[in-house]
């Protein structure tokens, strides 16, 4: 007895936690669980084909709003090559309206809300051990009818296995999740999280440890799903507590309300070592009523102030969410939210668009709010009566800006320049957005060194080309900062000569080991400008060090 546990993530890098939960919960049972992970950017082919060859008699997809139409086409081509192949589906995707979803599919199960113990059972099944009829959760096909066995409680968080073991190599090439709760205090109406009932955690000295398995295989990210991690304050600042104290490189990221922090955990963030810790907060919207529409009632105005406490230190990254297309909020109305987001400078900024999800309050009321979404996943807003579909196609282009220029962190000081020439950041992005629009850029795949370029080729365009060579050094500047420092594109000019360098390096060569370093020379005072936004042309010289892209000496005064 074979059953192939499928994983069909959005990208490489990530992994899939489920299915690791269910290989885990089962071992003890004599039955082959084998984990094979695919992305929906692979060949439907050659996963197809990677399939087959594994002679599985169960395939068990993990289904969820980014991969269900391919997991659809997947399993139409399975029952295609060979009838016999049953199909297991599990994961919130096919958890609402399962009936439904089984009757129109190709397959024979779903496994309605948590799998573990509903998906043991059915390994029982399939090994004799049990009825069919007793393992609650479990949606199957029986003479052309869909029988259902009555919904499952909630497990205790307790009883689930480790799924990760030691010596895993997917654990180090690939992002890692991880789970300490269960559940959401909140009931915002866009979120699956919303229908669950209270929140669960896993035994504090079993989190710990897990953890620490996590450290000692030098495992370079590990993000946690817990929908609120920080709900509880005692756990919460417990776990900070001892990863703060560990040493490692291991970066962790967590989900959290920024309104419920504590003065003290804070403080304690504020301890953290640069890159332990990283937070994701939801944001959404700035506007009040919209926030009440949604059941969200936490001001912006809280949130910025536990944002803004966090970030003293520099040492903690921090990732703000804003969600497109909630009913209340028109395109005006989402302007003034990403430029009160913008405001406080985190180190990204995340635009979503409304999904109506399955099982969601939010689905229920579209109609109320005149909201028309696609009818197949990820179920994305179309147009409402408060913004039309022209307006959610602007915003997607200025998404698009905002995750290529701000949230790289790597154009910070070209970003400074233009955005001083616009009344607010969103009027800058709107206008690179639909510059990137008008030539096409979107549509094609552009090189890292014509990011660049299309600063001073939007500068001709929208400013006749007014400080065309301040523009360029301070291009030149970010370029260098996080680029191979021993070339330039042609654009940007190396005026130093080689004789400079001789003599520069001749002067300072007790001070520095120029073998790690590389020397620049500037027309800008560039130095005075990010201090102070004055251009000032002034020529200098800058000494890169080539192992810490944040070390920039100012060496022209030793000269």
């Amino acid at each position: 007895m074979k059953i192939l546990l499928t994983g069909v993530n959005s990208k490489y890098i990530h992994s899939n936690l489920a299915i690791r939960y269910l290989k885990a919960y089962t071992e003890d049972l004599p039955c082959e669980c084998k984990i094979r992970e695919f992305s929906i950017n692979d060949r439907i082919e050659i996963i197809l084909e990677q399939i087959i060859l594994e002679k599985a008699d169960v395939v068990a997809f993990s289904c969820y709003i980014w991969n269900m139409e391919y997991i659809n086409k997947l399993a139409d081509l399975i029952k295609l090559v060979d009838k016999n192949i049953e199909i297991l589906y599990g994961g919130p995707e096919v958890s609402y309206d399962s009936e439904n979803f089984l009757k129109a599919c190709n397959g024979e199960y779903v496994i309605s809300g948590e799998g573990e113990e509903s998906f043991k059972e059915f390994v029982e099944y399939k090994l004799g051990l049990r009825d069919i009829g007793s393992i609650r959760g479990l949606y199957y096909k029986s003479e052309e009818k869909v029988i259902f066995n009555g919904l499952r409680p909630q497990m205790d968080m307790n009883d689930l296995s480790f799924p990760y073991k030691e010596g895993d190599k997917e654990i180090h090439n690939k992002i890692v999740y991880y789970e300490a709760s269960r559940g959401c205090p909140f009931k915002c109406k866009y979120c699956l999280s919303s229908t669950a009932n209270g929140v669960r955690f896993l035994d504090i000295e079993r989190v710990k440890k897990e953890l620490k398995f996590f450290i000692d295989e030098k495992v370079r990210l590990v993000k946690f799903v817990d929908r609120t991690f920080n709900c509880n304050h005692d756990f919460v600042k417990e776990i900070w507590e001892f990863l703060i104290e560990q040493d490692t490189q291991t970066t962790f990221h967590f989900e959290i309300s920024a309104d419920l922090l504590r003065d003290d955990e804070i403080e304690l963030l504020n301890k953290a070592p640069k890159g332990r810790i990283q937070l994701e907060v939801g944001v959404q919207t700035t506007n009040n009523e919209v926030l009440n529409n949604i059941n969200r009632y936490v001001g912006f105005e809280t949130i910025k102030d536990k944002v803004i406490g966090i970030a003293k230190e520099h040492n903690v990254k921090q990732h703000l969410d804003l969600i497109a297309g909630l009913p209340g909020e028109d395109f005006n109305s989402f302007k003034k939210s990403f430029n009160d987001v913008h405001s406080i400078r985190p180190d990204e900024i995340q635009l979503g668009f409304l999904k109506l999800l399955k099982g969601s309050s939010m689905r229920d009321e579209a109609e109320k709010w005149g909201i028309v979404y696609a009818p197949y996943a990820p179920y994305e807003i179309l147009r409402s009566k408060d913004i039309s579909y022209e307006e959610l196609l602007e915003l997607k282009k200025v998404e698009e800006i905002v995750d290529k220029y701000y949230n790289s962190q790597k154009f910070n000081t070209v970003l400074k320049y233009f955005l001083s020439k616009f009344e607010t950041p969103f009027d800058f992005y709107y206008a690179m957005g639909s510059y990137f629009h008008e030539r096409g850029y979107f549509n094609i795949n552009i090189g890292n060194t014509e990011y660049y370029r299309v600063f001073v080729d939007f500068n001709n365009y929208k400013f006749n080309g007014e400080n065309t060579e301040e523009l360029k050094d301070i291009i030149k500047y970010d370029y260098l900062k996080y680029n191979k420092k021993k070339w330039l594109p042609e654009f940007l000019n190396r005026d130093i000569t080689k004789e400079e360098e001789r003599i520069i390096k001749e002067k300072l060569k007790d001070l520095y080991d120029f073998k790690r370093s590389h020397i620049e020379k500037f027309n800008l005072d560039i130095m005075q400008y990010i201090e102070s936004d004055k251009l000032l042309m002034s020529q200098n010289y800058l000494l890169f060090d080539l192992d810490n892209e944040d070390d920039i000496k100012l060496i022209s005064n030793m000269l």
